[in-house]
Order: structure tokens, then C-alpha cells, then sequence
């Protein structure tokens, strides 16, 4: 994510912020620039940045703005409806008038609109159901039923990303996450892993990439369910680490792939924060200090560089963490195996970039 500061008066910012603390004034961001600024009124609901003179920059709110949760805008001459680019791919969203599930949606749209932010920097295509009706994105956040019915399971089918509403709750995810056994569970996280199998579809299965793909990753024609079932009634072996990420990817190629993907998607947006913020961290005998100027993750580092910086980070703030009492910032391994399943997802990315989709 990149620094963001007022136009007004230069008070440092964060993404999802709809007024500046300091000056009071209205905050949009701008996808298309990838830019959150400062707003001033030049219509009925049309906005321009503050300093710009020129009429082509207007910019309208999304219609989900009028709910708090959503900052992002539109060019007012651009023909995309009510709702902005991230927005534009929601289908359900949960019951507003169950207690409590505004909040719950406005922390959805939060880390559904850093999602969306990596996409685009990425430069990643996606496409709008209405573009295509089998495969497109959609999202479905949904409340467990009130009637006994099966409750509702995050995941992903043909384009169609669920996400349970109940995962809004910090005390329900950190539940879970202790009787799943797992390190790290965020909303976030479960974004950037469901986007996985989606990229998965669009990129590795329907963009010449299998046969790639299972060699580092395995077949996923393996049964999906049997695998599942398998997974979670052995125990992991002592060495699971040296070939995945989580013992979640140990479960299936399908489930590997996009925990793979989640953390190539956790590392360069971190990574772009720590570059942003001119972070210098003195790095161990034989390894690289993070880059402070004219790199850029997502577009330009190679995937070696990235890492080398990547790891002296993660000791420094996993250390700033446990200075603090909290869990490890990023408690993860990136063995060589790990490593080299990141790098397929890097040059997977690349490749599209190069293509331009």
C-alpha cells in the first residue's frame, strides 16, 4: 500500500480514511490514479482533488458511500453505474437488518478493497459477470441461516467468492483459527486465498499453464474431497514446512496454489508499505537491506530482490511484535520450497503483465 497525505494540509493518511483528522476535509480515492485525495465540491455530488483546474478530473462516490463503506470514486464522465470498480463485483451483501452487520460489511469492504487495490496495481485482469456470465467475479457475503441449514462456508465455485459474514467477528475468526490450527486468519487473508482459485481458473487452467503448474504444485485432478478428508484426519509430517506455506496447502494443489498466491499478494503489498515509508532495516551477514528508493514490487522487482529484502523485514517487525507482546507479524517459513512455488506466482504475474492480460 502506498503513503498516502492530504493535498490540504499533509497530514499522512490511511486508505480507507473518508475525512482528514487534521483539516476536516473529504478524502475519494481514485483508482485510476492510485490516489486518495483531498476533494472539494464542483456540483451536485461531483467532486474534483484539491489544486486540480481541470474539469476532465471530476469524480463521483460510489453509490455504497452513502452506507460508509466505501471511499472510492468514478470519473463523473465515465458510464459505470452507481457503484465504483470494486464495488461493481458485489452480489450479496449481508442483511442490514440483522444487528450488527453493518459493521461486519463495513470490515468487509475494507479488505475487499485492498484486494482490489493489489489487483490493480498488479495490473491482473478480471472480469465482471456481465462480461462472463459462467466464469466472472462476483462476491457473496451471507449470514448463516436462521433455520437450521448447513452454515455458511467461505470459499469458491466458477467465479462466485463467498465469503460468511460471521467472519467480520474478531472473536468467531480467532476461534477458529485456534481449532483450525492455523497461524494467521484475516479477512484479508481469506480475500487474497479465494482470489487465488479464481486467478487459478483464469490463468493456469484457461491460459496455457497446467502442465506448469502441477509440476510445481501437483495434479489437481486428485479427488478434492477425498484429499480434504485425508488431510485432516493424519497428522502433518515434522518436514511439512520445506514444500508449503501452511499446513492448509498441504491439502490439495487447488488449496496449495491459492495459499501460494495469498502470500505472494500479503508480500508485495507489505512490502510496498515498508518501500513507501522509506523503512530501512539493517539486514543479517549476507543479505540484502530493503531498497528505499525506485523500486516498485508489483510492477518492476525481481522476484529475488524481493525476497532478500522480504526476509530482514519479517525478523524486524516480528521482533517489534513480540517486543509488544503480540504474535509474530508474519509467522511463516519461506523455505526453498516455498520459495520456488512463489516465484511460479511471480513470473505467472509477470507474464500477464508483459501480455497486458
Amino acid at each position: 500500500m502506498k503513503r498516502f497525505t492530504c493535498q490540504s494540509c499533509g497530514q499522512l493518511l490511511f486508505f480507507e480514511n473518508t475525512r482528514c483528522d487534521q483539516c476536516n476535509s473529504p478524502l475519494g480515492y481514485m483508482p485510476e490514479a492510485a490516489n486518495l485525495a483531498a476533494l472539494v465540491p464542483v456540483g451536485q455530488g461531483v467532486w474534483r482533488a484539491v489544486g486540480c483546474n481541470n474539469s476532465t478530473e471530476d469524480h463521483v462516490f460510489c453509490a455504497n458511500h452513502a452506507y460508509d463503506v466505501c471511499n472510492w470514486m468514478s470519473p463523473s464522465a465515465q458510464d459505470t453505474g452507481a457503484f465504483c470498480f470494486a464495488c461493481q463485483f458485489n452480489r450479496v451483501i449481508p442483511n442490514l437488518n440483522i444487528p450488527g452487520n453493518m459493521e461486519r460489511w463495513r470490515k468487509l469492504e475494507n479488505a475487499k478493497h485492498r484486494l482490489f487495490y493489489t489487483i490493480l496495481r498488479l495490473k491482473l485482469p478480471v472480469k465482471t459477470r456481465q462480461q462472463d456470465p459462467q466464469e466472472g467475479l462476483v462476491f457473496d457475503f451471507l449470514d448463516d441461516s436462521a433455520d437450521g441449514d448447513p452454515p455458511i462456508m467461505t470459499g469458491h465455485s466458477h467465479g462466485v467468492i463467498t465469503i460468511a459474514a460471521k467472519e467480520a467477528d474478531d472473536a468467531y475468526r480467532e476461534r477458529m483459527r485456534v481449532k483450525m490450527g492455523e497461524y494467521y486468519r484475516t479477512l484479508l487473508g481469506h480475500f487474497r486465498h479465494e482470489i487465488g482459485h479464481y486467478y487459478w481458473n483464469m490463468l493456469i487452467r484457461d491460459g496455457g499453464r497446467l502442465e506448469q503448474c502441477r509440476a510445481v504444485f501437483g495434479d489437481e485432478r486428485l479427488d478434492y474431497q477425498a484429499a480434504l478428508q485425508n488431510h485432516y484426519a493424519r497428522l502433518p509430517p515434522d518436514n511439512w514446512r520445506e514444500n508449503y506455506v501452511s499446513l492448509y496447502a498441504m491439502s490439495h494443489p487447488w488449496e496449495d496454489f491459492a495459499e501460494t498466491w495469498a502470500h505472494y499478494f500479503h508480500i508485495v503489498s507489505t512490502f510496498e508499505t515498508a518501500l513507501s515509508y522509506d523503512m530501512t532495516i539493517g539486514a543479517p551477514p549476507n543479505a540484502q537491506a530493503i531498497p528505499t528508493s525506485g523500486h516498485d514490487p508489483y510492477l518492476h522487482m525481481p522476484f529475488d530482490e524481493i525476497i532478500r529484502a522480504w526476509l530482514p523485514l519479517t525478523y524486524a517487525v516480528n521482533s517489534l511484535n513480540r517486543s509488544m507482546g503480540l504474535a509474530d507479524f508474519y509467522p511463516f517459513v519461506l523455505t526453498a520450497g516455498v520459495r520456488a512455488k512463489l516465484r511460479f506466482v511471480h513470473d505467472v504475474v509477470r507474464e500477464v503483465q508483459q501480455s497486458g492480460g
